[in-house]
Parts: C-alpha cells; sequence; structure tokens
C-alpha cells in the first residue's frame, strides 16, 4: 500500500455554543504532559523539520501561499504536531501521517493532539502518525484572525457576547445584530490584507500542501461536523488527490455556504426525546430527573425554564459565581445533546437540584471562568471566537438582510426545533461583516473522486441531521452511508465497536461497510439504568477484536478525552 496522508477533521460546527464547550475549559486546561512550547521559535519551511515539542511530542511548522493565486504575495506558517507511529517508514504496517483537526470552525488541531492523540493512535493499532494541525489563521498558525488588539480586550468582548437566548428578552435580538455590526468593524479594522485569505477552500489547498511536503499525491480525511464541510470542498476540488476519506456527522454544505446555518437543527427537537425517554427507562434511581413518562418529564423541563425566566438562581461556589438563569439554563440542555452518553446523567442531577433551588451543578455544565489565566498557553493561542466568525462569513453567501428579515429568519426556525433562539445567532453574526473575498468554489459540490468516501452519522444528533449524509453522498458516486444508532454529535459521542471497527476496516484496508445498509447499535446506555441496545448492525460487520472489552475502553477513553471544536 503506498503512503498516504490522513486527516481527521472534527468539528462542529455553532459559534456560540464553542463559548460555552471549549473556551470556558481553555484557561484551566493544561496540556497533558504538564509542558508548554513555545511555537515562535518554530520557522515555517516548505518541507518538514520535525522537533521534539510538550515532551513526548514533535512539532513542526509548515510554509504555504497565503494567497494561492499570487504565490509570491505572502506565506502563511502552519503549526503542526503529530504522535510518531509505533511503527518505522519501511514497515509495511506503517500507514502514514493521519491529521487530526477539531474543526469548530476555528478549532485547534494541536490542543486535540495534546488531549486526544495518544487515544487516535491505540484505536488504530499505532500504525499512523498522529498528526493535528491549527489551520490558517487559527490557533498556533500564523499569521493568527484577530479582532482586538489585546487579550482582555478579547476578555471583555466575549464575556458580552456570552449567548443570550434570542427569546430570552425582547433586547437580545436587536442588540445581537448591533454587535455583529461593531464585530464587522473590529475585524476590518485588524485585517493586515491577509483576512480575506482564511477560508475553507485555501484550507483544503493547505491540506494538499501537507501531503506533497510528505511525498504523498492523495490525501485520507476523517472530518468531522465542520469538518465535513472541509472534506466536501476537498473532494471537490481534488477529487483524483482523495485517498480515504471519512466524513463524520455530516453538515449540509450548501446550507453552510448560503450562510443559513438552517437544516442543522433538523434533528434537536429528536434528540433531546432520546433525553425524556431514556430518564424514563432508567428509572428514579439512576434518572434524576424522573417522571414516570416522556411527556412529564418534558414538562418539568418546561416549568424550570419558566421559573428561572422569572427569578434567576445564585450560584457562589467562591471564585466562582454566576446565575442560572433562562439562557444559561437553555444552553446547559442543548450542550448535553451534543455529548449524551457523558452528559445526559450530569444534566438529570442539575435539572433535579435546580427544582430543589441549587443551581450548582447545572451552572458547572456550561460555566467559563472569569479572565484571570492570560498566561496559560491554551489561552494565549485561543482565538476560535475570530477565526471562527471569519471562516463561516467569509466562506458564506453576504447577509444583507435587515433586522426585520433577520426576526423572520429567527421565527421561522422556531417552527421546527425549540433551541433555535441559539442557534440563529450565526447568521446575525455574519450580518454585519465588511471583509470580502472572492469565492472560486465550483458551483455544485461533488465529483467521482479516485476512492470512494465513507459517511457516518448518528440517527439523532442534534447538529447534523443524518438526512445531510445521504444528501451529500448522492454528490459522490460510490460513497456508503455508515449509520449509528444514536444520539448525539458524531461517532465520538458514543462508543461503539461495531461503528469504529467499520471506520478502522475501512482507514487501514479500504473495505468498505455494506453500501447504505449498515446500522450500528451503541455498547452503552445513556443512563446506568438503561440496558445496551440489541445489535442491530449485519453479522459481517461483527469484529472480534471490536467486542474485546480492551478495544471498548480505548474507544471510551478516546470519547471521554475528545473535546468537539463547536461553532462560536
Amino acid at each position: 500500500m503506498s503512503k498516504l496522508l490522513t486527516v481527521y477533521a472534527i468539528g462542529g460546527g455553532m459559534l456560540g455554543l464553542t463559548l460555552i464547550l471549549t473556551v470556558f475549559a481553555q484557561c484551566f486546561w493544561q496540556t497533558s504532559q504538564g509542558d508548554v512550547f513555545d511555537w515562535n521559535s518554530v520557522e515555517a519551511t516548505s518541507t518538514f523539520r520535525w522537533q521534539r515539542c510538550y515532551k513526548h511530542y514533535q512539532c513542526t511548522r509548515l510554509k504555504v501561499p497565503m494567497n494561492y493565486t499570487n504565490p509570491s504575495s505572502g506565506w502563511a506558517g502552519l503549526a503542526i504536531i503529530r504522535v510518531p507511529s509505533l511503527f518505522p517508514t519501511t514497515s509495511p504496517s506503517y500507514q502514514g501521517p493521519l491529521i487530526i483537526n477539531p474543526g469548530g470552525p476555528g478549532g485547534s488541531g494541536v490542543s486535540l493532539i495534546l488531549r486526544s492523540g495518544i487515544h487516535f493512535s491505540t484505536i488504530l493499532d499505532g500504525r499512523f502518525d498522529i498528526i493535528g494541525l491549527d489551520p490558517r489563521g487559527i490557533g498556533r498558525s500564523n499569521p493568527r484572525v484577530k479582532f482586538f488588539r489585546t487579550y482582555s480586550e478579547q476578555a471583555l468582548w466575549l464575556d458580552g457576547e456570552y449567548p443570550d437566548a434570542l427569546n430570552s428578552s425582547t433586547q437580545v435580538l436587536p442588540r445581537s445584530i448591533a454587535r455583529a455590526q461593531l464585530m464587522g468593524h473590529l475585524a476590518e479594522d485588524q485585517d493586515d490584507g491577509t483576512l480575506g485569505h482564511i477560508t475553507t477552500e485555501n484550507i483544503a489547498r493547505d491540506m494538499l500542501s501537507i501531503a506533497r511536503a510528505n511525498g504523498d499525491d492523495k490525501l485520507q480525511y476523517w472530518g468531522f461536523s465542520w469538518g465535513t464541510i472541509l472534506g466536501v470542498v476537498f473532494a471537490t476540488l481534488f477529487p483524483d488527490h482523495v485517498g480515504r476519506m471519512v466524513l463524520d456527522g455530516v453538515i449540509d454544505a450548501e446550507d453552510y455556504y448560503a450562510t443559513l446555518w438552517s437544516n442543522n437543527l433538523l434533528d434537536t427537537n429528536k434528540t433531546l426525546q432520546h433525553f425524556f425517554q431514556a430518564c424514563v427507562d432508567a428509572g428514579p434511581t439512576d434518572c434524576a430527573f424522573y417522571a414516570p413518562n416522556a411527556t412529564e418529564i418534558a414538562y418539568d423541563l418546561d416549568r424550570l425554564y419558566d421559573v428561572v425566566k422569572a427569578q434567576p438562581v445564585p450560584v457562589y461556589q467562591g471564585r466562582t459565581y454566576g446565575l442560572v438563569d433562562y439562557s444559561l439554563l437553555r444552553r446547559a440542555v442543548f450542550t448535553a445533546l451534543y455529548s449524551p452518553f457523558t452528559m445526559f446523567e450530569p444534566l438529570a442531577q442539575g435539572l433535579a437540584d435546580l427544582q430543589a433551588g441549587n443551581g450548582d451543578a447545572i451552572y458547572s455544565l456550561v460555566n467559563r471562568p472569569r479572565f484571570e489565566c492570560g498566561d496559560a498557553e491554551d489561552y494565549q493561542y485561543s482565538n476560535q471566537y475570530e477565526s471562527g466568525t471569519a471562516l463561516h462569513c467569509l466562506d458564506g453567501d453576504e447577509v444583507h438582510d435587515t433586522p426585520a428579515e433577520l426576526r423572520h429568519f429567527y421565527e421561522k426556525m422556531t417552527e421546527y426545533t425549540t433551541l433555535a433562539e441559539l442557534w440563529a445567532v450565526v447568521r446575525i453574526r455574519c450580518s454585519g461583516w465588511r471583509v470580502r473575498t472572492k469565492r472560486t468554489l465550483p458551483t455544485k459540490f461533488g465529483g467521482r473522486t479516485s476512492s470512494p468516501l465513507l459517511l457516518v452519522s448518528n440517527t439523532a444528533d442534534p447538529v447534523a441531521p443524518l438526512w445531510a449524509a445521504h444528501k451529500t453522498s448522492k454528490w459522490f458516486p460510490g460513497s456508503v452511508v455508515l449509520t449509528q444508532d444514536a444520539p448525539g454529535h458524531c461517532s465520538v459521542s458514543a462508543v461503539s465497536s461495531c461503528t469504529q471497527s467499520s471506520i478502522k476496516e475501512y482507514l487501514l484496508n479500504g473495505n468498505l461497510p455494506n453500501a447504505n445498509a449498515t446500522i450500528c447499535a451503541v455498547d452503552e446506555g445513556l443512563f446506568k439504568g438503561n440496558k445496551r441496545r440489541a445489535d442491530t448492525e449485519a453479522p459481517s460487520q461483527q469484529q472480534p477484536l471490536a467486542r474485546h472489552d480492551t478495544y471498548l475502553n480505548d474507544i471510551r477513553l478516546l470519547r471521554d478525552s475528545f473535546q468537539l471544536a463547536l461553532p462560536t
């Protein structure tokens, strides 16, 4: 087998929610090695020059054109990290580089490798160099997207940006529209001429540059959430350079490039119903928010919304303090839908505590610390709000909606999901965007790729409906959809030996599962009281190794260490 470059791009895409799931953790997070690395000391070169970093990793910077249509006009330096394969490059078992990018858009692949790189290596038998990339403009790559002059200015803005639900008061929507105008000016004023080149299309071209720097002609890629957009763009631009490509948690690329992001929420209510029913099935011992049927649990949750909307609950935990209000409670529920197998139990406990007047547990689910850690490395390099906003506003169609039209857009979204008030802000934010770029993508996505694609989606993904995977599959002849029978965002939100062994078989050996006929069960319940679901996958998909408890534990460790980079 020829040496191929493999990429994991994991993201999700959306922008206000990233503040909940990633920004709040960055200040207190330390690398697994307890070490700091000076990326400013790493020179960008046109070939890989690996050096030791973070004690047990290797790092480099790759020099790529800022503008591929005019390569001499400037350069970007891509920050790249790797966990080396257990096998030498001369071994038949060596599969080449595997890049993991957390998407977002705007997430840091370097940070993800420091958290989860070892676990990715383990579930793939150590046969890949596990690599993380900070895409152009993001994190440790340079030049970095920035809207603010200082970290404190950024922190103050984000404190005001921490998203209120659009229906929490009559002022939130008009204020969000006005803040979008301010943000557009901030971005324009800080632009040094490179901002217009921070696009998904250019990131796709960067991935081809990475493959070629490694001596490869084809790219293997595993993209999650927003990473599926990146995968679709790459496969459309470079169909002859596709190795083995996995798109996991598939998002509708047409909807994304129209700056709508409205199709994402088609299965959100379905995911929430899983919480209600799983709580009933678990019983009062294992689900703290138990009621005899799902309708009663939904009613109890609605009552809690009304209670905290009328009177927020104060939380004081020493240096950590704040209010559990309507918006925070809505965010807590939405956040749990992304990772239900790890968050439904604490969500249920938090809701039960809140019924009794104690908001500590719910607050902890989505709280982010005050700005007091500017020296932490991951915080210094964090710019997902800026880079994520730039990416989706530069990628998408320009938004010229009036305030009335933006309100109508939000109201239409509420017709099919109860959580639209946390999502419509994505389009609203682009209504103030001022930096423009020329899009050169083909008018239609798709094509016949040199290797067929594998698409993976959950049956109840809160922001990436299964419908989008089947739509995307039609663009790429020969592609296959693998369905994981579970709620949650992307396959890594659950432990499924069937899913991971099918993906592994495809990546290692190129063998696709049975075309559009495989449904993989999960190996754990949502609550301790839930029995594991009966297997629904075909017997041919049962892999003896995947049944082994050690393998299940490896998948569990990956899930628990993994931090999905969601849109900001």
